[in-house]
């Protein structure tokens, strides 16, 4: 065969399929322009767009480039760092919203990242390298599936649309530790963002202290009480500064992103059991979790 020769079949039609799914799919992923950030995100329902929490501003104007090029302003309708799920709010008609598919995915499966860039999609092709069991993020996020991606994504694609070789959408795509791919699945989306689009926010449990990893003598590692908000659940569980808890319900303190953990919207509301090293003596407190305070 000459080098000026065409590609196999198979691969003229692999090609071709690839294509497919990312224009097919590219009706329904915009671009995010938030102050010195640029992003990807997907009609998620009419009028309401899912996009990546952490490539969002904190603040100042968003605006959404839709397919074709068009330019309009977004609203932010509320946002989960926990998460990594961002909701907004465009006023645009003929959306059509990403088709999203919450079967499993399987190690080894073809898997397509499709985001936007001005308005033109851009896509990456690569592999699911791990599909595990449901986990909780640093900040205390319930994901229901461990799905890492092995493929290089823009980062103008992060929060744009994960798809299998099928053409459902299994997630979003985001950046994890070392700009490691993983994909926020199609059923924490759907749990998060209809309760962002109910009630603007996701409740997170709040202890009202500030803490700080310390080792305890002998062994182990305890969490010392470094600040107490006077109005908060600690204050009013009779937390002093200069305590160090040493358990929460009997389960050792192992650090401090294990108590964060802990404290997800199911928290809110609930009691734990902590044990204390005050001035050398061991103490127990019980402490009703609170939720979050908004900034």
């Amino acid at each position: 065969m000459s080098d000026n020769a065409p590609f196999p079949l198979p691969l003229q039609s692999l090609s071709a399929a690839l294509s497919g799914l990312v224009a097919g799919v590219a009706r329904s992923v915009v671009a995010i322009h938030s102050h010195r950030s640029r992003s990807s995100g997907f009609v998620w329902r009419p009028g309401l767009i899912v996009t990546a929490d952490e490539a969002l501003a904190e603040e100042g104007e968003i605006a959404v480039t839709l397919p074709g090029g068009d330019r309009i302003a977004a609203s932010l309708v509320g946002r989960d760092p926990a998460t990594d799920i961002a909701l907004l709010r465009v006023e645009a008609a003929g959306l059509e919203p990403a088709v999203l598919d919450a079967a499993a995915v399987e190690p080894g499966a073809l898997a397509l990242a499709v985001g936007s860039q001005e308005g033109s999609p851009v896509a990456a092709l690569g592999l699911v390298s791990l599909a595990g069991p449901p986990w909780r993020s640093l900040r205390g996020g319930e994901i229901s599936a461990r799905i890492e991606l092995s493929l290089t994504l823009r980062r103008q694609a992060e929060g744009g649309l994960a798809l299998d070789a099928a053409g459902r959408g299994f997630g979003m795509a985001v950046f994890g530790p070392r700009r490691r791919v993983l994909v926020i699945p199609t059923a924490t989306i759907e749990r998060v963002a209809a309760t962002l689009e109910a009630h603007g926010r996701i409740p997170r449990g709040y202890l009202g202290l500030g803490l700080q990893a310390v080792r305890l003598e002998g062994a182990g590692l305890g969490a010392m009480v470094m600040s107490v908000d006077p109005k908060g659940p600690g204050a009013a569980a009779g937390l002093l500064q200069g305590d160090i808890v040493v358990a929460w319900d009997g389960r050792p303190v192992e650090s401090i992103p294990m108590l964060l953990r802990a404290l997800g919207s199911e928290s809110v509301g609930s009691t734990v059991t902590l044990s204390l090293q005050r001035a050398g003596k061991p103490v127990q407190a019980r402490l009703t979790i609170g939720e979050r305070p908004q900034p």
